[in-house]
């Protein structure tokens, strides 16, 4: 919600409801909302997992570049702790210089 709120992003309250976070996640990225839906390809076995993952990493590699961070934060979002610490920089960090 708070990165919602510092990219300016309408509906900020998405970030609380199941399905619409994932929604909210592709406008900050700046991505067709349609992205939300290839997120149904976790009932695949095994590919679906490995297609969700991909799609995570670049969703927040999308989010990281307008942020104005390092891009590699979004491949960081996939390791268990360090997510926490990245999504807490994204947040409440201070963004990136302009390129």
């Amino acid at each position: 919600m708070t990165i919602a709120k510092k990219t300016k992003t309408e509906n900020a309250w998405f970030a609380w409801i199941p399905i619409l976070n994932i929604y909210l996640m592709t406008q900050i990225a700046g991505v067709s909302g349609w992205i939300t839906a290839a997120f149904l390809l976790v009932i695949i076995p095994f590919i679906g997992g490995l297609v969700v993952m991909a799609l995570t990493v670049w969703l927040w590699w999308k989010i990281a570049e307008r942020l104005k961070l390092p891009e590699w934060y979004g491949i960081l979002m996939i390791i268990p702790i360090v997510n926490f610490v990245i999504l807490g920089i994204m947040a409440w960090g201070k963004t990136g210089k302009s390129k």
